[in-house]
């Protein structure tokens, strides 16, 4: 495991430590409470972002361990919480789920994201450009070894990934111990790409600034899906365009409350 330090470049102090304060302390908080209830079953948000700049894509569940950016390494740091708890208690059976981009919104346009402040995340800020909230979409970096030149993501359906956790559920009482497994579609798709795909499902044309990259960014990102579906019996099922069309739908019920 590598860890380069509790910040990196371009974070604030202030943002690594709402990390380790809300998701490494969260999750000692949580398995402490679980403790005292006698439930050792957990199925655990974690991310791809413990494999931090990968060696090669797609990115299995084998490949190394490492992290590019605070939040990673507080995720990284909830896994080995967990691993450590089942390595000293048999009883406890953790899921641990490496998410790759949730998007998307229940297909109702009822449930979805509502981000406070500026969106860290694309696609909510693409929503947010297309109701007129910002003028353009910001692109970081157009010179990555990609496609476009643009950072290539696994976006995987927000309603896909609810039935990956109760497929993990499953697994868990079935073979009644623990897992590490990528959740992701197996696909990469570009910055730009994403928004093409959006003005594809929705009409609305997305135009978008090239700025600087980001600190900690990668390149490439997407999952390998073979353990998902050997040992879970789950794959991804709804497209690229089907996650914009159900954030569109939320961003403007959202808008019309």
């Amino acid at each position: 495991m590598h860890f380069t330090g509790l910040k990196s470049v371009g974070e604030s102090w202030q943002q690594a430590a709402q990390y380790l304060d809300n998701n490494v302390g969260g999750t000692a908080c949580l398995v402490a409470a679980m403790e005292r209830a006698s439930v050792q079953r957990l199925v655990f948000s974690s991310s791809a972002t413990v494999y931090g700049q990968p060696d090669a894509v797609p990115i299995s569940e084998s490949a190394p361990l490492r992290t590019t950016n605070s939040y990673g390494r507080s995720k990284l740091l909830c896994e080995d919480i967990l691993r450590e708890l089942q390595m000293a208690d048999s009883r406890w059976q953790v899921a641990l789920l490496r998410y790759f981009n949730p998007v998307g919104a229940h297909t109702s346009g009822l449930i979805g994201e509502k981000p406070t402040g500026v969106p860290n995340n694309l696609m909510p800020y693409i929503t947010q450009v297309a109701a007129g909230q910002h003028p353009f979409l910001r692109v970081f970096g157009d010179d990555y070894p990609t496609v476009d030149g643009t950072g290539v993501r696994d976006y995987i359906h927000v309603m896909d990934l609810a039935k990956g956790h109760l497929a993990a559920l499953h697994y868990l009482e079935r073979e009644g111990k623990g897992i590490a497994v990528n959740l992701g579609t197996g696909s990469g798709v570009s910055v730009l790409q994403l928004a093409a795909a959006f003005t594809q499902a929705t009409g609305i044309a997305i135009a978008h600034q090239i700025l600087a990259r980001r600190q900690g960014d990668v390149a490439s990102c997407y999952a390998a899906t073979d353990l998902a579906l050997n040992a879970l019996a789950w794959r991804a099922q709804l497209s690229i365009e089907a996650m914009c069309a159900d954030a569109w739908r939320w961003e403007q019920s959202v808008r019309n409350l």
